[in-house]
């Protein structure tokens, strides 16, 4: 089965996302402002394409275009990506609110592997 140009120039674009998405999440959990640092890496998207790709679908006939034509795929990989590994590498730990919570029902009924940790605030 061979990929046609614009199958290839989609699958680059959400790996580049995915690979900015993990830096970000990573940065993040050194530094607030790490995540800054993957959101710029967008600006490579262009050279990562062209270093994968080496030609553009019919409906990009520059370079210059692939910034525009490729933010949103790359933008909700890049987002999906940083929460997960942000969430992953800090160890996140779910707080009940109440014990009518569906995250509370489900960890009494024993459908959850976690404990229900309660935040009381006065």
């Amino acid at each position: 089965m061979k990929l046609t140009v614009e199958h290839k120039f989609s699958l680059t674009v959400y790996l580049w996302g995915a690979i900015t998405g993990v830096v970000s999440g990573l940065l993040a959990y050194y530094n607030d402002a790490g995540w800054l640092l993957g959101f710029l890496l967008y600006v490579l998207v262009d050279k990562f394409v062209m270093a994968v790709v080496k030609e553009l679908p019919e409906d990009i006939p520059e370079p210059r275009m692939i910034l525009r034509k490729a933010f949103w795929g790359w933008f909700l990989f890049w987002l999906f990506f940083t929460m997960m590994t942000y969430t992953l590498v800090t160890d996140f730990q779910p707080v009940c609110y109440s014990n009518q919570s569906l995250l509370y029902k489900m960890v009494e009924s024993g459908n959850a592997s976690i404990k229900c940790v309660f935040n009381i605030t006065g």
